[in-house]
């Protein structure tokens, strides 16, 4: 299955970022795939925006080139789930029950 066009340009854009750094960083393809753990042809393919390079190569990739990998966690974090965010707020009560009395 081929994945959407949002997806595909987002892929070909880190993609292209990955490389941009990697490049002013004057880091050849071989020693970022070395540090990376992966093959060159998986670092050509991370490079490209290949969307079925495992997500693990992605973020070896990115620390071998020396950018900040915890950023990835980033992404969904619920802070920053402002649609998440939109349908909890929809889904609470109107009003607050008291709390249940014991006998």
């Amino acid at each position: 299955m081929r994945p959407s066009l949002s997806v595909e340009t987002a892929l070909k854009e880190l993609g292209a970022n990955l490389k941009t750094a990697r490049l002013r960083r004057r880091l050849p393809q071989n020693q970022v795939a070395e540090r990376a753990g992966v093959s060159l042809n998986t670092l050509s393919k991370v490079e490209s925006g290949d969307p079925g390079v495992a997500i693990g190569n992605v973020a070896s990739v990115i620390q071998a080139i020396g950018l900040d990998v915890s950023l990835l966690g980033k992404i969904a974090s619920p802070i920053n789930d402002l649609s998440g965010i939109k349908i909890e707020n929809e889904r609470l009560p109107q009003r607050a029950r008291s709390p249940k009395r014991s006998f």
